[in-house]
């Protein structure tokens, strides 16, 4: 029977410490996962098991880190007692980190991401409920054989391909941008159907991609009043520099449904004669861009820019590897 639930460590603020006893004054990645678990209760018989793969400020996130915790997780969900897996994360690339495991890992278990808006030393510090709600949602995921990756904080349960974070220091700080959440815990029961519609993994994972010592460069830029393309010539012109990594794509961050000031358009038309695959995503919370059948440039449906961005980079590192 499968009944362990492992906890994958990354640091962020829910393992982040105070010395002043103020909230917002702390260091982040400052305890130990198996710290983290010992606080979670025995969950309903079952064992956890605590593996520290990073210890960082989720603000330094990449592709070091990413690749660490993808063979890890590879590894981990091949085992037999393994019912899934916890993430402890932070919050401000989580959305990141959700998309790339969801476009990369094999439709196995269910992986379920965490994270904190309080240091661990803080009275009002949400990282223990957070942890115990995501180990409860592992089993019930693993009970009604659902695959994929999710994030559960303050007591929701959001889609990997659309949690983000919506505020900047509220201690419920995530949504779904128009997607409602999956499912709600409450007293350690998850209040959800078995049917409950999650988005299972792509499942494009490689061995290969063990080997790269980097997703291709991809950079995001934002079209904003008075934009020029002096930001994407820069680019360029640093990509041209012998030795420089090569710019490979582009994320527009566009107003409204996706639109870019027209000052952004000779850059962007010199960028793609160049072989930079450019793709247009919203810099508006909600809605996203809709494609339309006469779109002479690419766009991110409802991705946020940084999860364009991911999306972008895996994009073109499968093309390279195939």
């Amino acid at each position: 029977m499968a009944d362990v639930v492992v906890v994958l460590g990354t640091g962020g603020t829910i393992a982040g410490t105070s010395s002043t006893g103020q909230d917002r004054d702390y260091r982040a990645a400052q305890l130990g996962v198996d710290e983290l678990v010992a606080a979670v209760p025995d969950n309903e018989g079952g064992t956890l098991e605590a593996r520290q793969v990073a210890q960082i400020d989720s603000k330094d996130m990449g592709w070091p880190v990413w690749r660490v915790l993808l063979q890890d997780l590879i590894e981990v969900l091949e085992r037999p007692e393994v019912a899934g897996v916890v993430i402890t994360h932070g919050t401000d690339t989580l959305e990141e980190t959700a998309w790339l495991l969801h476009l990369l890992l094999p439709p196995a278990k269910p992986v379920v991401l965490t994270a904190a808006m309080r240091p661990a030393t803080s009275a009002e510090a949400d990282g223990p409920r957070n942890l115990d709600d995501a180990v409860h949602v592992v089993r019930w995921a693993a009970d009604a054989g659902l695959v994929g990756v999710v994030a559960v904080l303050q007591g929701n349960v959001w889609a990997g391909t659309e949690v983000r974070k919506a505020h900047s220091w509220h201690i419920d700080a995530f949504d779904g941008g128009d997607a409602p959440p999956l499912a709600r815990i409450e007293g350690g029961q998850v209040l959800g159907t078995p049917d409950v519609a999650w988005v299972p993994p792509r499942g494009q994972w490689s061995p290969a991609f063990l080997a790269l010592d980097g997703l291709p460069r991809v950079e995001v830029v934002t079209s904003h009043a008075d934009a020029d393309g002096a930001v994407v010539d820069a680019l360029l012109l640093a990509a041209s520099v012998d030795g420089a990594r090569p710019l490979r794509g582009l994320v527009v961050a566009c107003t409204g449904h996706g639109t870019w000031h027209q000052g952004l358009e000779a850059s962007l038309l010199k960028a793609r004669r160049a072989g930079v695959v450019v793709w247009r995503s919203s810099r508006v919370a909600r809605g996203g861009i809709e494609p339309r059948p006469d779109d002479t440039w690419p766009v991110a449906g409802r991705l946020t820019p940084a999860q364009a961005r991911v999306a972008l980079a895996v994009t073109l590192a499968l093309r390279d590897l195939a």
